[in-house]
């Protein structure tokens, strides 16, 4: 796996951790839309990046589904 995807999953951990927002999650709506917009983001980049067979190897038995989802995202 590309050490640029490690990288983005463990920034992505380290935003979700923080007690601090961009967007206070107090504010209805937008304050949980932040890390929902960097979780879209990361899994994306992490779809398109990461080798498909490592990616269903990992995935489990609904190997359609992640096929849809790289259909999307290309």
């Amino acid at each position: 796996m590309p050490w640029t995807v490690k990288a983005a999953l463990v920034g992505m951990s380290l935003y979700l951790a923080m007690p601090f927002d961009v967007i206070p999650d107090w504010i209805p709506v937008l304050g949980y839309l932040d890390d929902v917009l960097v979780v879209g983001f990361v899994v994306g980049y992490v779809l398109r990046k990461v080798p498909r067979e490592v990616v269903a190897e990992h995935w489990g038995e609904d190997v359609e589904a992640l096929e849809g989802l790289r259909r999307k995202r290309t």
